[in-house]
């Protein structure tokens, strides 16, 4: 309970700059891991992008997922991609022939006693193309409003900061659903400009809080820029906490109990999204931008020359603290 009520007040001071060997090997090894993925397995693209077929029924008889899939299958198509959503079922799948849908209709009546017409959908890859061109336009002008916005209210390394952290988000979020095998569609890159949203709120609350501090900095400050970085995280923190969780419980909710009791199968390619992103986003704002802001800035004469100060002036308060101690000891010996 102590511990608790410190956290929210920012008395616990945790060293994130400090620690930043940690932060960048642990990001690191993330990034490697999440670009392997997107190279030897790749995302898996939904019908939206790649082109193909959707079939969707609404069943007059009990079944579930695995049966519909297994039907498809024993009538030749290739890894077909079942979904449920209230009470009907969605299947995605490769361009299929016309005499291979007229079958498939006729087995989804027999089958299942449908008896309502059933909705076959072909879809080209032009759209996903178009969609996937635009998507690109829509990140690239994100981008620039953010570092627009962002040299303006703080300052350009800030900006640069903050878009290092976005692009480590995107990524890691990309390799998850690579290695997941989680099928990307619209509603995916929904979340993940989403999340770009998301992660630059928090990079803001930390660096307002950061600007803040670190104005107080002068030739007679007793605390070097990281040191004052940290004590302005060591503030924000619980807001941090609080907020993501916030956040991430009800996308939780949607993704694990949602998709697994409810069948929201639509709805979990942008619970993913949002889930992972909204983790990433707050560990990259603490333990990603702000240590690379303070090493950007550490290279500043300005700081170069408080750091210098404030280590030299706590070498000589050690120094002068070892011969207090040492006369005290002499003096005890003597005595």
């Amino acid at each position: 309970m102590g511990l608790g009520r410190r956290l929210y007040r920012g008395e616990i001071d945790i060293d994130f700059v400090g620690r930043w060997k940690l932060w960048y090997s642990l990001s690191g090894l993330l990034l490697i891991i999440s670009i392997a993925g997107l190279l030897f397995n790749g995302l898996n693209l939904g019908v939206e992008f790649k082109g193909g077929s959707v079939i969707s029924f609404k069943p007059a008889v009990a079944t579930t997922v695995q049966d519909v899939r297994g039907t498809f299958l024993e009538q030749g198509v290739h890894q077909p991609i079942v979904q449920t959503t209230n009470e009907r079922y969605r299947i995605t799948s490769e361009d299929l022939s016309e005499a291979t849908t007229t079958k498939l209709q006729q087995v989804i009546k027999q089958k299942y006693g449908v008896k309502e017409e059933i909705d076959v959908q072909s879809i080209g890859a032009s759209w996903g193309g178009e969609v996937s061109q635009k998507a690109w336009i829509g990140l690239g002008v994100f981008m620039l409003a953010i570092i627009l916005y962002l040299s303006m209210a703080f300052e350009p390394k800030m900006a640069l900061a903050a878009i290092v952290a976005l692009v480590h988000d995107l990524v890691i979020t990309a390799g998850i659903y690579a290695w997941s095998g989680f099928e990307v569609t619209p509603a995916t890159l929904l979340g993940f400009l989403t999340i770009l949203g998301y992660s630059l709120y928090d990079a803001v609350v930390v660096f307002d809080m950061i600007k803040e501090v670190t104005a107080k900095l002068g030739t007679t400050s007793k605390q070097t820029y990281s040191m004052a970085a940290n004590n302005a995280l060591s503030h924000t923190l619980i807001r941090s906490l609080n907020t993501s969780l916030v956040a991430i419980l009800p996308v939780a909710a949607i993704l694990f109990i949602g998709t697994t009791l409810l069948g929201a199968g639509t709805l979990k390619d942008l619970s993913l999204a949002l889930f992972v992103g909204m983790i990433v986003g707050t560990y990259s704002s603490l333990c990603v931008a702000t240590p690379l802001l303070v090493t950007l800035k550490e290279r500043e004469p300005k700081y170069q020359a408080i750091a210098r100060r404030v280590a030299a002036a706590s070498g000589g308060g050690k120094k002068s603290g070892k011969g207090a101690k040492g006369s005290e000891n002499a003096a005890v010996a003597n005595g």
